[in-house]
């Protein structure tokens, strides 16, 4: 069985909305603009790229992804990576040509039966509905959180607000940057 996990910026009031600069949020790009860069406190990026196997993405962080992070010089390991998209409305001729194997999946219950195949981790950047989506549906095995110190208020958040029983996580890994960034890796515990 393959290991689910969900890699996110999140503030500290749960808020995953634009950190990178994408239009329309009021407070767009807030993990570069609100915050010191120290590069240390982003090698879990690098690590995520060596150690996953597969990607997979909702539809609007593939749209929003796909004509971008193919040519970036961060995004290496992600170009041959397989990549998979959860979309309902998502067709073929929708898919760019430019950054490898990509097959659309659509029903979590094509997500499960991923999880149960042969292969390493499969991990999922942005796509805060499909987050929510896969822990409501207990898909989630493990969470790669990069807190920063900010309350944003509005935006989309990482987490659901369904009213569900409690969802122990074990801490695996913590450390603190000088800029207040908290690194977080939990395993949903089962």
């Amino acid at each position: 069985m393959r290991t689910l996990i969900s890699t996110a910026f999140v503030s500290l009031d749960g808020v995953v909305e634009a950190p990178g600069g994408e239009p329309g949020y009021r407070n767009t790009g807030w993990t570069v603009k609100l915050v010191d860069f120290l590069p240390e406190a982003y090698e879990i990026k690098v690590r995520e790229q060596e150690e996953a196997a597969a990607l997979l993405l909702g539809r609007v962080s593939y749209e929003a992804f796909s004509p971008v992070w193919p040519d970036m010089a961060e995004f290496p390991g992600y170009r041959a990576m397989p990549k998979y998209v959860v979309s309902t409305t998502l067709a073929e001729d929708d898919l760019v040509t430019n950054w490898g194997e990509t097959t659309i999946l659509r029903s979590l219950d094509e997500v499960a039966a991923l999880k149960e195949t042969e292969g390493g981790p499969i991990i999922v950047h942005g796509s805060a509905a499909l987050n929510r989506s896969l822990s409501d549906a207990g898909l989630i095995d493990r969470y790669h959180l990069l807190v920063f110190p900010l309350l944003l208020g509005a935006g989309k958040r990482l987490f659901s607000d369904t009213d569900k029983d409690a969802q122990k996580l074990r801490l695996v890994e913590h450390e603190v940057y000088a800029n207040g960034i908290q690194k977080n890796v939990f395993d949903v515990a089962r």
